[in-house]
C-alpha cells in the first residue's frame, strides 16, 4: 500500500477544489469550534444562550457561513473573500462580549481569522497589520461603548490578546512564507522532472523506433546475461534458431552452427556467450536454423561500461550476410573451375614447347627465342592458375617436419639480395638463432617469399626490411617489417582478400596480382597458424605469422573475416 504525502492530499483536497469550496473549508473550523461552543454552553452554562450579544455573535457566524456558501467567489477580484475573515472578527467580538461573564477565553477564536488572514499569502505584511488592528477593535470597542470615563487600565488590560494575535500572525506568515518558496521550488522541479521524464520517454521511444527500423539484429545483454533490449530483427533470427516445438528455447538449445553451416557451434563459443564474458570481436561467422531456412550472420560485440568502468553488460549485433556467403562460395567454385580449365590445356602447351627444344638443332636461331619467350610465359601462366587453385581450394598438402626456421629465413633474404638492391632496399636479418619447429619447409618458404617480396615491391624509394623470429607461449612468431609506403585501415581490412591490390601500389604500378597474402594465409592456416598484420600510411608494415612449435593439431579453417569485406576491392 503506497503512502500518500501531506502535500498530496492537501492539493487533492483543498486546492483543486473550486474558490467558493476552499472558501467555504476555510471557514468551516471556526463554525464547527462554535457549534461545540453552543453545545457545551447548553449542557453546563445554557444562561450563555439567552444573552442577546452572545446570539447576535451565533447569528453573524451563521450569516458568514453562508455568504461563503452563496457568494459566487470565482466571479469577482481574487482577493475579495478575505472580507470574511474581517466578518468573523465582528461575530467574535460579539460572542465574546456576551459571554465575558460566564466564558472566559472566548476571544481566543479570533485565532482562526488572524491565521486565515496570514496564511492566504496575499499582501501578508497588510494581513498581519490587520488582523491585529481587528483583534484590538474587538477588545476596545466594548470598553469605548461603555458608560463611564475610559481609564488606561481599562485600555491595556486586553491588550494581551492583541499582541498574542501579533505574535501569532507573524508566525503563520514566516511559516506559509517557507512553505510557500518550498512549495514553489517543489513545482519548479516537479515540472522540471515531468519535462525530463518527458523528453527520457521521447528518446526510449525514437530509440525503439531506429533498432526496429534497422536491418541489423541487435540483442543488449546485461552483466548477468539477461536481455535488456532485443530487436524485431533478432527476435526473427532468434525465431531461426529455435528448434521446432520450443518456442522460448535456452541459449543453449539454438541451432547454432560454426562457419561451415553444420558443426553445431559450443555453448562457451557462441557470440551472445562470449559477449557476456565482456569480450569484444568482429564478424564472428555463424550460421542459425536449418535446412532451407537457415541464415549465415555476421556477430559483433563490444561491451558496456557502467559510471565507475566496471562491466555492465555487451552490445551483440547480427548481420545478416547470407546472400555475400554464398557469392564467395560462387566465386570460388567459378574460379576453381576455370583455374582447372586452364590447367591442362597449359600443361600440353607445355609439353610440345618442351619437345620442340629438345633438339634446338632443327629450329632456326630465332624460332628458338620465340619458343623459349612463349614457354616462360606459359610457366608464368601455370604458376598464375596453380595460384588461383591454392587459393580457391583453401586447402594444400602440408608435409612438416622438424626444422630450423632461421634457415629458411636465411635462404628467402638471399633470394631477395638482387631486387632489394635495385629498389635500394637494405635487409637485416634479426632471426638467426636456432628456432626448430614442425614446419613444411617448401611452404613456409613460400610464405616468407611473398612477405619479403611485398615489402620490398612496397618500399620503391628504399628503406629497410626487417626479419624477425622468437618464440611465444609454445608458438613461433616470425614478422618483416618495411618503411614503405603503408596502408591505411580500409586497406588492411582487405588486405588477406583475393586479387586485392593496396591503393599506393595501383598509383606507382607496383607489379601483383593481389594472390600472395592469401596463399600464405592459406599455407599458415593449414599449419594451424595465424597470419597479423599492422601497418600505417607513409610509416610501413610490419606482417607476420604464429605457427605451433610442435605443428598443427588439427588444420585451422579459413578467417570468415577476411572474406567478409573482399568485395569492395574485386575488380567490377
Amino acid at each position: 500500500m503506497s503512502k500518500t504525502s501531506p502535500n498530496a492530499l492537501i492539493t487533492r483536497y483543498f486546492y483543486q477544489r473550486s474558490l467558493r469550496m476552499r472558501v467555504v473549508l476555510s471557514q468551516l473550523p471556526l463554525t464547527i469550534t462554535v457549534l461545540l461552543i453552543v453545545g457545551l454552553s447548553a449542557a453546563f452554562q445554557p444562561e450563555v444562550l439567552r444573552d442577546p450579544l452572545f446570539q447576535i455573535g451565533l447569528w453573524g457566524q451563521g450569516i458568514v457561513l453562508f455568504a461563503c456558501l452563496l457568494i459566487p467567489w470565482g466571479r469577482l477580484p481574487y482577493p475579495s473573500f478575505l472580507v470574511i475573515p474581517y466578518l468573523d472578527f465582528i461575530a467574535v467580538g460579539f460572542s465574546r462580549q456576551g459571554s465575558a461573564t460566564t466564558l472566559s477565553g472566548l476571544g481566543l477564536l479570533a485565532l482562526f481569522p488572524v491565521f486565515w488572514l496570514a496564511a492566504s499569502g496575499l499582501a501578508r505584511r497588510c494581513a498581519v497589520i490587520g488582523g491585529t488592528l481587528a483583534t484590538l477593535l474587538m477588545v476596545w470597542v466594548p470598553i469605548f461603548l461603555a458608560p463611564g470615563p475610559i481609564t488606561t487600565q481599562q485600555l491595556s488590560r486586553p491588550v494581551v490578546l492583541p499582541l498574542m494575535m501579533l505574535a501569532f500572525a507573524i508566525t503563520v506568515a514566516v511559516i506559509t512564507t517557507s512553505m510557500d518558496a518550498q512549495r514553489v521550488e517543489l513545482e519548479a522541479k516537479d515540472a522540471e522532472l515531468r519535462s525530463a521524464l518527458e523528453a527520457s520517454h521521447d528518446r526510449e521511444r525514437l530509440l525503439d523506433d531506429v533498432v526496429n527500423t534497422v536491418s541489423v539484429g541487435l540483442v543488449a545483454v546485461d552483466a548477468d546475461g539477461h536481455d535488456v533490449l532485443l530487436n524485431r530483427k533478432q527476435r526473427t533470427f532468434h525465431g531461426l534458431a529455435a528448434p521446432d516445438g520450443n518456442a522460448d528455447p535456452a541459449e543453449a538449445e539454438l541451432l547454432i552452427f560454426a562457419a561451415d553451416g553444420s558443426t553445431p557451434l559450443a555453448p562457451q563459443d557462441r557470440p551472445v556467450f562470449r559477449a557476456v564474458q565482456g569480450e569484444s570481436f568482429s564478424q564472428q561467422l555463424i550460421w542459425v536454423g536449418q535446412n532451407g531456412g537457415a541464415r549465415a550472420l555476421s556477430a559483433t560485440a563490444r561491451p558496456r561500461r557502467d559510471i565507475n568502468g566496471g562491466f555492465a553488460g555487451s552490445v551483440v549485433a547480427f548481420y545478416d550476410v547470407t546472400e555475400l556467403v554464398s557469392a564467395l562460395a560462387t566465386k570460388d567454385d567459378f574460379v576453381s573451375n576455370i583455374s582447372h580449365e586452364l590447367r591442362t590445356p597449359l600443361t600440353s602447351i607445355l609439353g610440345y614447347l618442351g619437345l620442340a627444344l629438345d633438339d634446338p638443332s632443327v629450329l632456326t636461331k630465332e624460332v628458338v627465342q620465340y619458343l623459349q619467350v612463349a614457354e616462360r610465359n606459359a610457366d608464368r601462366l601455370l604458376s598464375l592458375v596453380t595460384d588461383l587453385l591454392s587459393t580457391a581450394s583453401r586447402t594444400m598438402e602440408i608435409k612438416p617436419r622438424l626444422t630450423n626456421l632461421s634457415d629458411i629465413i636465411e635462404d628467402s633474404l638471399d633470394s631477395a639480395g638482387p631486387p632489394a638492391a635495385e629498389n635500394g632496399v637494405t635487409l637485416l636479418n634479426d632471426g638467426r638463432q636456432p628456432l626448430m619447429a614442425m614446419l613444411d619447409v617448401g611452404r613456409i618458404g613460400q610464405v616468407l617469399d611473398n612477405l619479403i617480396s611485398n615489402a620490398i615491391k612496397y618500399s620503391p624509394d628504399g628503406g629497410t626490411v626487417t626479419v624477425r623470429a622468437r618464440t611465444v607461449d609454445g608458438s613461433a612468431v616470425c614478422e618483416v617489417q618495411d618503411t614503405g609506403i603503408g596502408m591505411d585501415s580500409d586497406e588492411q581490412a582487405g588486405a588477406f582478400s583475393r586479387f586485392f591490390r593496396a591503393g599506393g601500389a595501383r598509383s606507382r604500378a607496383i607489379p601483383g596480382v593481389g594472390l600472395g597474402l592469401l596463399i600464405s594465409k592459406t599455407i599458415v592456416e593449414n599449419h594451424g597458424g595465424r597470419m597479423h598484420l599492422q601497418s600505417e600510411r607513409d610509416v610501413g608494415t610490419t606482417i607476420g605469422f604464429t605457427i605451433p612449435l610442435h605443428g598443427p593439431g588439427s588444420a585451422v579453417g579459413p578467417d570468415p573475416a577476411a572474406e567478409l569485406t573482399p568485395l569492395a576491392v574485386l575488380p567490377g
